[in-house]
């Protein structure tokens, strides 16, 4: 039986046209035997590409899609409710528009219903397509809308992005002073989530958030997981987890931690979530994808992201939380030449004094394309003495486990 690997990749925020599909091609480094292991396994890719910022023309999907499957991507979590999209009509006209783009791809497309379709997908040649919401806005307020979103094929959902919403409090809220956490709103969405069979995830969302997340999770939804599909544990790199640097406290930090790693830059802390909160989600049988966003890394500026480099934020997560409880997530956006005047026109969804884009001033503009990558990070946990069972795990068994558990089998 084939080994199952799923790969989350959302939406890296970078600023200039040198992030996915302009990034470095590890393909060629990587070992044929490492090659042959990505061919013969499910593998599946998670990005958000919004249209208009991720993507512009249907044609640069279908390269997209085409190359991922080529190389032996099975598919894909596709992100279509995010700060753009805050209304129902906005989020059907977004589905629509990614609909169109990825029927132009030379690969037949399989939607996902359920956790057999990655399989069926590979079997026969498709690749595989699941939708996320990184926003619960177009809901409008509304709970029984969530009803509207799961018909449209919605498999996960957060129930912030950034900011504060009608649920609770965003990561980049908290760090500038909102200490709200799950309201009573949010305690409806998250019935009528798990109703509907949309798994729960916790990425961009407050501390104060989480912890009210996970509290009415086991009390009301007992032995229901939840997962964070793309946030990287602080502890990998030594630093605060929701904290926003001061120039001086930066200063001083990089100088003590410069003395081990010359051209160590500190990574963007208040996106990375703490040891307790990956614990929490890991002790509910859920799973914390991380991500290989450069700028969210390990803050090494100016260079491309390597595939060691994202399996040390792997191995970073492991060590914490075990083998059983990690995933990964490239956090794709395609190509981001739009992304920086798109964070500038949405200032309040980017609240970060300003980090975020110093940090693509400084040259962060990397982050790791799955068919250009992959194989290469095989390598590299094979190095570390991963086993072929682990990164089944590691890749995606976790993840469909979760799946499996939260999503309505008849779907």
């Amino acid at each position: 039986m084939k080994k199952l690997l799923l790969v989350a990749t959302i939406a890296s925020l970078s600023a200039t046209a040198t992030a996915s599909i302009e990034t470095k091609d590890w393909y060629e480094f990587a070992s044929p035997e490492a090659k042959k292991f990505v061919q013969e396994a499910i593998v599946l890719d998670f990005f958000a590409s919004p249209s208009a910022v991720g993507f512009t023309e249907d044609s640069e999907v279908a390269t997209y899609i085409d190359l991922a499957h080529e190389r032996g991507i099975t598919g894909a979590s596709v992100t279509i409710a995010a700060p753009h999209t805050p209304n129902i009509l906005s989020f059907k006209s977004e589905h629509a528009k990614w609909t169109k783009a990825l029927s132009s791809a030379k690969t037949p497309i399989r939607y996902v219903k359920n956790a057999k379709d990655f399989q069926l997908a590979d079997k026969n040649g498709e690749y595989a397509v699941m939708w996320a919401s990184q926003t619960t806005m177009p809901l409008e307020g509304d709970a029984s809308n969530v009803a509207v979103m799961a018909e449209y094929g919605i498999k996960t959902m957060q129930l912030t992005y950034n900011e504060t919403e009608l649920t609770g409090s965003g990561v980049i809220s908290m760090i500038n002073g909102d200490k709200s956490g799950l309201t009573h709103f949010g305690k409806e969405v998250i019935d009528e989530m798990v109703k509907h069979g949309i798994t729960v995830d916790l990425s961009h969302t407050s501390h104060y958030t989480t912890k009210g997340i996970t509290d009415y999770m086991q009390k009301h939804h007992k032995g229901v997981p939840v997962i964070y599909s793309h946030s990287p544990i602080a502890s990998t790199y030594r630093c605060e987890p929701h904290e926003t640097l001061s120039e001086t406290k930066q200063r001083m930090a990089e100088k003590k931690l410069q003395k081990d790693h010359p051209d160590y830059r500190l990574s963007a802390c208040y996106r990375l979530i703490s040891d307790e909160q990956a614990k929490t989600v890991a002790d509910m049988g859920g799973v914390i994808a991380v991500t290989a966003t450069e700028w969210m890394m390990d803050g090494v500026w100016p260079e491309d992201i390597s595939p060691l480099q994202f399996a040390e934020m792997i191995d970073g997560a492991v060590k914490v939380v075990g083998i059983d409880h990690v995933g990964i997530a490239t956090d794709d956006m395609m190509t981001t030449a739009k992304v920086v005047p798109f964070t500038i026109a949405n200032a309040d969804k980017y609240a970060d004094n300003g980090y975020m884009v110093e940090a693509f001033k400084k040259g962060s503009t990397g982050c790791a394309e799955l068919s250009k990558h992959i194989a290469g990070v095989v390598d590299a946990l094979w190095e570390m003495g991963y086993s072929d069972d682990d990164l089944a795990k590691l890749f995606g068994e976790n993840l469909i486990r979760v799946y499996e558990q939260t999503w309505i089998p008849s779907a």
